[in-house]
């Protein structure tokens, strides 16, 4: 039986060892998809990548990539032996928010890995889709960069910054023909939270986000709540008048 062509034939995974991206990668793997993988540590990619061939008959390629050389990223994408049709931007840290305060290289590291990395990187991923006028790239951002909050400040200020640049980067990409799609979601069951109690009702799976973040890219949504309670929820949130904001325990 011949397999339907992949919406998207060649898909590339930064922070390819994170939860949701190997999730994400067995969804694209599973529609045929050429996979290209790119990570800080690739040899911990050498197992899944024939494990998804195995089980998906799919190229799997292995990049290194990290976010926060930023002067190696030129290299990283001259090294890439095709322009993807699809990125997505799936690294992320979280951080210690008292250590962030206390010491700068913790603030450095966590805007660094959410916003600036991302930026140089996706920077020219953007650039080389556009000198053919066709590519989606999406980014995970997150609900905390929708209002500061006093326990994640750091991390949130950063993916706030990320959700403007993606939203400029959109507006541009229209005019180039490249869609951009921010992915916002909630909590997710991965190894980053895992220290945190969160309620059950509003944590997904890895699988379970991955499944919705593949639909939102590919209906090429601009920007998708990754569970739509979210929406309802960070409505809310950003409603509180600041006088009252300040004073809760957030």
């Amino acid at each position: 039986m011949v397999k339907n062509s992949p919406d998207f034939p060649c898909v590339l995974i930064l922070g390819a060892l994170s939860d949701v991206a190997l999730a994400l990668a067995e969804v694209y793997a599973s529609e045929g998809s050429r996979l290209v993988l790119a990570a800080r540590r690739p040899e911990r990619l050498e197992r899944i990548a024939k494990d998804l061939n195995l089980r998906f008959g799919v190229t799997v390629e292995i990049k290194e990539l990290d976010v926060r050389d930023f002067a190696s990223h030129g290299a990283f994408v001259e090294s890439l032996s095709e322009i993807p049709d699809l990125v997505v931007a799936a690294f992320g840290y979280l951080g210690d928010q008292q250590k962030a305060l206390d010491d700068f290289e913790e603030a450095r590291q966590i805007l660094e890995v959410n916003f600036v990395g991302a930026v140089s990187v996706l920077n020219r991923l953007a650039l080389r889709m556009a000198s053919q006028r066709q590519g989606v790239v999406a980014a995970l951002a997150s609900v905390a960069g929708l209002r500061g909050r006093m326990s994640n400040f750091h991390y949130g200020s950063a993916k706030a910054g990320l959700i403007a640049y993606l939203s400029g980067l959109r507006n541009w990409g229209w005019h180039h023909g490249v869609h951009v799609c921010t992915l916002i979601p909630g909590f997710i069951r991965t190894r980053m939270i895992a220290h945190m109690h969160t309620p059950g009702f509003l944590t997904l799976t890895p699988e379970q986000a991955a499944k919705r973040i593949a639909k939102a890219i590919r209906k090429r949504r601009n920007q998708a709540y990754i569970g739509p309670i979210w929406w309802w929820m960070m409505a809310v949130i950003r409603a509180i008048p600041e006088p009252l904001f300040k004073r809760l325990r957030l």
